[in-house]
């Protein structure tokens, strides 16, 4: 990059931006990690083109040269959250029909807990920011920025919005939201207070701790912080105040049967091509994939490897792959009972066949791995952890160790996509460690033998008590925080009741740091403690797949249950 154009770019630019833009000009990351990062500092895309033009003219930066030189590509290239491709003109009107999981609780905004219930709430309600995969873009907010040193977040809000009764959204939208969050969803970042609006238009939000991933919060993958009106009353769900700001409001619900929408005319994005959105529940996957496939459904939110091979081998369906984060813990507590040494839970992740279980119950469509939660599609990614390898001696030796030869245990797991096979194979290669395993299915969807007793205040704070041994589901996210936040270093999400100090720090030390460089340093601690410790096996990464017909086009999904359908359509 010349010295002329740099200069230009850096002037009025921020310490966080000139580390980055410097990172990327110098060669020391590549296109897509800069473009990753930028969206989430709030960067724009003409800036961001910028740079990247700037490093490609000369030749300083390899990684500005090594593909296509325009941003479009890079963005297209990072996204891991999947959308149907235009493939011609998209007709106006017309009902898409989706076949979906059916919800295992209210439509609660606030404290909404399953899949099933994530896709009908976030079909009316929005966010600060659209994430898809690890890249930020605009939502509710057109921009946003960090302080020096991430303490503090400034979002600009967009004008014009407004709500699905006609009033308009304004900052004291989102001041109260926050606040709400503040004190669940939320409350490891913000406490009450802690959003200010500067004017109608420009909030500003003060954290607990510098977070330099924060906009990741504010997004679809942190479901529960959508934004809800001012006047909104913690406990009020969607069929009981049809309201929000998204492209369709919501206008008939039947928990057993469905929920229809109709467009949002208003709507801040633009009149939708659609007239409806009916959403069609079932609790049984086979029965949603015969749906779609013999006319009664159009699309089909998500469905797994195991039991979806119909679909996979359909010339009349278009099959989108999500490749992301998305796994499934093996989770053990760390507390009390039998799994407080850690020698039983490393026997236990020894005894895993990592490989026959992606070969098994994804037929291939997923990463190994390596018992912590950072998935290999993370720019912070270390690649250097020693992968963990079934080693069936080795095992045996540690229960033995541990004076726990042929422990018995029950397993406890949902009935959700591929979990029950993979809680057989589990229980299968396990045998041969010794262990006798008892397979016990859960009542709810999501799985919650875990949790005992919620809002607990016992260390880690949150849910207490609860079962030694099972399977929990965790959706795709654009960054790990969630993970390492709600299901490590609190109680709140906490399946192994864990408690680690190390962990902790390497978690504040990742969310502090505004650069790349940092942020590796910092997981690659994360890995290793998590690798170590085995409050959780993690087996592998899988792709989510959804699934919809060839007249169906433009539905953008993230593979957490939302189901965007703004600009979807049927084929002319």
């Amino acid at each position: 990059m010349t010295d002329s154009i740099f200069d230009r770019l850096r002037r009025g630019a921020s310490p966080v931006e000139l580390e980055l833009t410097e990172a990327f000009a110098q060669g020391r990351i590549t296109r897509r990690a800069f473009v990753q990062r930028g969206s989430v500092i709030g960067l724009s895309v003409a800036f961001m083109g910028s740079v990247i033009a700037a490093c490609g003219s000369d030749g300083k930066s390899k990684t500005a040269t090594s593909s296509s030189s325009t941003l479009a590509s890079t963005t297209a290239a990072s996204t891991t959250a999947a959308g149907t491709a235009a493939a011609g003109a998209i007709k106006k009107g017309g009902t898409l029909r989706i076949a979906a999981q059916k919800p295992a609780g209210p439509l609660d905004p606030v404290a909404m807990a399953d899949l099933g219930t994530y896709t009908p709430v976030v079909t009316a309600f929005e966010y600060l920011v659209d994430i898809l995969g690890a890249e930020v873009k605009p939502m509710l907010a057109e921009s946003w920025k960090p302080n020096a040193d991430g303490s503090v977040w400034t979002f600009s809000l967009r004008k014009g919005v407004k709500w699905h009764d006609g009033t308009a959204f304004t900052a004291a939208d989102v001041v109260a939201t926050m606040d709400r969050l503040s004190a669940s969803n939320l409350k490891a970042y913000i406490k009450a207070g802690s959003t200010k609006a500067i004017d109608d238009f420009t909030v500003e939000i003060t954290l607990n701790n510098p977070d330099g991933q924060f906009p990741q919060q504010v997004g679809a993958y942190n479901p529960q912080s959508v934004i809800t009106p001012k006047d909104y009353v913690l406990g009020t769900t969607l069929d009981k105040r049809m309201t929000g700001t998204g492209a369709f409001k919501m206008t008939k619900y039947d928990p057993a049967i469905g929920a229809t929408f109709e467009a949002n005319t208003d709507w801040w994005g633009g009149k939708p091509y659609l007239d409806k959105l009916e959403f069609l529940f079932s609790e049984d996957i086979a029965t949603q994939i015969a749906g779609l496939q013999g006319g009664a459904a159009d699309a089909i939110v998500q469905f797994s490897v195991l039991g979806g091979d119909a679909l996979l081998s359909d010339s009349n369906m278009v099959v989108e792959t999500i490749h992301g984060s998305a796994h499934r813990q093996i989770w053990m507590n760390t507390r009390e009972g039998n799994y407080t040494d850690v020698k039983v839970r490393q026997a236990i992740a020894l005894g895993i066949d990592r490989p026959a279980l992606i070969d098994t119950v994804l037929k291939g469509k997923g990463d190994i791995g390596n018992d912590h939660p950072i998935s290999p599609i993370y720019p912070f990614f270390d690649a250097t952890l020693p992968q963990r390898k079934r080693d069936v001696e080795k095992a045996k030796q540690l229960l033995k160790d541990a004076g726990k030869e042929g422990l018995e245990a029950t397993m406890y797991f949902p009935n959700l996509q591929e979990i029950p096979q993979l809680a057989q194979l589990v229980q299968s290669q396990l045998k041969d460690i010794g262990m006798k395993v008892t397979l016990q299915q859960e009542k709810n969807v999501d799985g919650d033998e875990w949790c005992k007793v919620y809002d607990s205040k016992v260390e880690p704070a949150g849910c207490d008590g609860g079962m030694d041994f099972g399977i929990v589901d965790y959706g795709p996210r654009g960054v790990p925080d969630v993970y390492l936040v709600k299901a490590y270093a609190t109680g709140e999400w906490n399946s192994a009741h864990y408690i680690s100090e190390p962990f902790r720090a390497a978690v504040k030390k990742y969310q502090s740091s505004l650069d790349l460089d940092g942020q590796k340093a910092a997981i690659k601690d994360i890995q290793k403690i998590a690798n170590t410790d085995v409050p959780y096996a993690i087996p592998y990464f899988y792709n989510t797949l959804f699934a919809h017909t060839k007249k169906v086009t433009g539905i953008v999904a993230t593979g957490l249950g939302h189901f965007y359908c703004g600009k979807a359509g049927f084929t002319a």
